[in-house]
């Protein structure tokens, strides 16, 4: 597998956004939406990663910088075809390392806090992070789950 920074230019990124937003549209209420559209991903503090088996789009993440030792990862996701093949696992580690090297003391995220978002839950434990309070804009949100890595 290969992940690679994406410029966000491409129509097959486009459409895996768009499936994402898709998803979270379907299962999080409006108010509890927090996944970034295309363009907001484009923003100047985010740094976005698409990865690739072979040819084949298989995921996707992003590290938004909130402060110059803290960042919060956003759009995470693995194709449906690609689940269970560790794809996610590899994407979180990447994210992580980058995290590492530009010093950063945290990585936040937000999440679902519905059944819909177990396994997201499992592989964010699975790799180090504990339930946190509300962080930088969001609120407090029965519908959202706050996570963090203290990074070493």
């Amino acid at each position: 597998m290969e992940i690679v920074i994406d410029r966000l230019d491409g129509p097959e990124i486009a459409a895996f956004l768009q499936a994402h937003l898709d998803d979270m549209r379907a299962v999080s209420p409006p108010e509890s939406k927090h996944a970034l559209d295309l363009e907001g991903l484009k923003a100047p503090a985010i740094t976005f990663w698409s990865a690739y088996d072979e040819q084949t789009l298989v995921g996707c993440g992003a590290i938004k910088e909130l402060t110059p030792d803290g960042g919060e990862i956003k759009s995470m996701r693995v194709h449906g075809a690609a689940r269970g093949r560790g794809v996610g696992s590899a994407i979180l580690q990447h994210l992580i390392t980058i995290a590492r090297g530009r010093g950063y003391r945290t990585l936040k995220l937000e999440t679902g806090a519905m059944a819909f978002f177990t396994p997201a839950h499992a592989l964010y434990r699975k790799h180090g992070f504990v339930d946190c309070e509300p962080f930088g804009e969001y609120k407090p949100d029965p519908n959202s789950l706050f996570m963090e890595l203290t990074i070493e």
